[in-house]
């Protein structure tokens, strides 16, 4: 009969694991999330045990209320600019409204005043979840842009296909390519094909469910 032994080198790296995750304490509960609706993001910490420096992150992050805001909630950027209309700059009011997309630190709270080309940047961070771009998913947290996919997922790749299926392959649609005729009615609104207002549109991509 003969057994395995675990080498010097496996078993140094058994302990060392274990004595790294013996130096933190466990995780704490989920913080609050940072919004209630739209995408937010909510946090947990740990306590390192140790006199010496522990390594890896203290924090943790999690995506939260990942579910659309109401119509007339008004955009999260801009709530935190509008927060701001109380404070004099350079001896005024200003009625600030959001500077979005910028490429240089989109984490940033600049804000424009109405009716001027005046940009300040009213806070260094905005706060955790606002979206680093319009059209897109990542948010900002902590000051730092962080990806997020369409699986809502912080640190995701997944994409949604042509379909608009997050992580499809495509297949639960199907590509129409022609020309699109159709004449309105004056009156009614309605569509119809025929007559000597016939419209020719160019060749257009449409997917149909």
């Amino acid at each position: 009969q003969c057994r395995l032994v675990p080498s010097a080198q496996s078993s140094r790296t058994a302990r060392s694991e274990e004595d790294r995750d013996t130096l933190w304490d466990a995780w704490g509960s989920w913080s609050e999330c940072s919004r209630s609706c739209g995408g937010g993001a909510s946090y947990s910490l740990r306590r390192c045990l140790s006199s010496r420096t522990c390594e890896g992150q203290n924090i943790k992050y999690r995506t939260c209320s990942n579910v659309d805001c109401p119509l007339g909630a008004g955009d999260f950027r801009a709530q935190q600019c509008s927060a701001h209309a109380d404070v004099r700059h350079q001896g005024r009011y200003h009625e600030w409204l959001p500077l979005n997309n910028d490429p240089e630190n989109p984490c940033a709270l600049k804000c424009r005043a109405r009716g001027s080309d005046l940009v300040v940047e009213l806070a260094p961070k905005v706060l955790d979840g606002t979206r680093c771009y319009t059209e897109s998913l990542d948010m900002c947290i902590s000051g730092l842009c962080q990806i997020v996919g369409c699986d809502h997922e912080l640190g995701s790749t997944a994409k949604e296909d042509n379909c608009g299926v997050c992580n499809g392959d495509g297949s639960t649609c199907r590509l129409i390519r022609g020309h699109y005729k159709s004449q309105q009615s004056a009156g009614k609104g309605e569509l119809r094909k025929g007559g000597n207002r016939l419209i020719y549109l160019p060749i257009a991509i449409v997917y149909v469910w």
